[in-house]
């Protein structure tokens, strides 16, 4: 379950709470949005912190982008799908593809800056996810 401040502002802001079943509907049909991973706000305090700048960032932005708040159940679950190693941590998508992402608590300029830089790039490969594929082909000789 959320800290009470993350179920506040859940509510305040009707921030969609996002499970395995419900995420791609909601990243697909959003033009940008934004994910937000807490883990456990017990654990990793921070979580609470991020949940009073998350909605700052929005409206810094101008609500360009969408939130929405990763169910405690599947936390884990979609935690590799977007390379998501530290808690809390922000993860910026453009119909459904990868952005990049901002773990922990950052200063402010620093959220400008790579939210920016997120914004104005193409889409990219998550990190940490897929295989390096070698055909066969180029990978063997002809030993005749």
């Amino acid at each position: 379950m959320p800290s009470p401040l993350i179920k506040t502002m859940i509510e305040q802001y009707n921030y969609p709470e996002l499970n395995t079943d419900t995420i791609d509907e909601f990243i697909q049909s959003q033009q940008e949005c934004v994910l937000f991973f807490t883990e456990n706000p017990e654990r990793f305090p921070e979580s609470d912190d991020v949940a009073m700048i998350l909605p700052e960032l929005l409206k810094e932005y101008g609500n360009r982008f969408s939130a929405g708040v990763i169910a405690q159940g599947s936390q884990r679950k979609l935690q590799a799908r977007f390379d998501v190693k530290e808690w809390p941590t922000l993860v910026f998508l453009r119909k459904g593809e990868y952005l990049g992402a901002i773990a922990r608590v950052q200063d402010w300029n620093d959220y400008i800056i790579k939210i920016n830089d997120f914004l104005t790039s193409e889409p990219k490969r998550v990190p940490g996810i897929g295989i390096p594929v070698i055909s066969e082909s180029s990978s063997t000789t002809n030993c005749r």
